[in-house]
């Protein structure tokens, strides 16, 4: 290896790593603006309001020299960014009102064994005696930390826990289907247009539903939704894909199980949130398992 093959090699490692931390800082902003009694469909659109110039601007880079979408490609992007932008994140969001940030993370990390399991019912996939064994694995980690997070804080936590699982399956469904678009279209262009729809439906979700007394927050709100918006959305992005370039997807999504980890200890450290043995033992589970499901793993950060 050349020394430049060696320090591209290193910068993609740091851009992996650095990637997956800024996002997994997503949950523990998420409830810190919590504490300032602002509700998920304020917060989340803040955080779309003040990271939509930049996907548009990310979507218009993109596809500068490329060919202009045609119908099919809108409707495509249109239900993707619904899917898997849109609808997880504002699932996501309500989620964290009833759980740790910790117990988010570690539910979002099952995403491969979801992507697995639809393309199991849609596609007719096999799934090998491996893989099967690899998702109970994964499955009994988050088990075993929900049943920890019930001891501590109640019943809220099923509701919680069904939120953000259910932000994981819409996000699956956006990486099973988008296949087709991104091989036409490219995952940056792609990511910048579908995230750019989600802005305006969690924009236009505020405009319906909430009074425009709403807008009223306390500037530590504001503050927050900003540093969650460019630090843990969009920068993680233009990181992981930088990463892709030096390293391959496999490399950049093993890096990335770093993420879960540095949740607890973000978690620990501002959110006082309990990081003990049960928690330790229900992450290796969940991160062998989903190391283990696939043997080519993709990159999967949920917004």
């Amino acid at each position: 290896m050349t020394q430049t093959q060696a320090s591209k090699f290193s910068s993609g490692l740091l851009l992996a790593a650095a990637g997956s931390i800024a996002f997994s800082g997503k949950a523990i902003i998420v409830k810190l603006a919590y504490r300032h009694g602002v509700d998920a469909i304020t917060l989340v659109m803040f955080r779309m309001l003040f990271a939509v110039p930049f996907f548009i601007a990310m979507a218009w880079w993109a596809g500068r020299h490329q060919a202009p979408l045609t119908r099919n490609d809108w409707w495509g992007v249109w239900g993707l960014g619904f899917s898997g932008y849109y609808l997880s994140s504002y699932l996501d969001f309500l989620g964290l009102q009833y759980i740790s940030a910790s117990f988010e993370r570690l539910i979002l990390y099952l995403n491969p064994t979801l992507v697995l399991l639809l393309g199991w019912v849609l596609y007719k996939r096999k799934i090998t005696f491996r893989q099967g064994m690899a998702m109970a694995v994964s499955y009994s980690g988050v088990l075993l930390v929900f049943g920890h997070e019930v001891s501590l804080v109640g019943d809220n936590i099923a509701l919680g826990a069904l939120l953000v699982f259910g932000s994981a399956v819409t996000y699956a469904i956006y990486l099973t289907y988008s296949g087709q678009l991104v091989q036409r279209l490219g995952s940056l262009r792609l990511a910048g247009l579908a995230t750019t729809v989600a802005c305006f439906f969690c924009i236009l979700q505020f405009v319906l539903l909430k009074p425009l007394s709403a807008l009223n927050v306390e500037p530590d709100v504001m503050w927050l939704s900003l540093l969650n918006a460019i630090v843990c959305t969009v920068l993680p992005v233009l990181m992981v894909m930088m990463a892709i370039e030096r390293i391959g997807p496999g490399l950049t999504s093993q890096i990335g199980m770093i993420g879960p980890l540095s949740t607890l200890s973000m978690g620990a450290f501002f959110l006082n949130e309990t990081f003990n043995l049960w928690i330790l033992m229900g992450t290796v589970l969940v991160l062998g398992g989903v190391f283990w499901v696939t043997k080519a793993p993709k990159v999967v950060e949920p917004l």
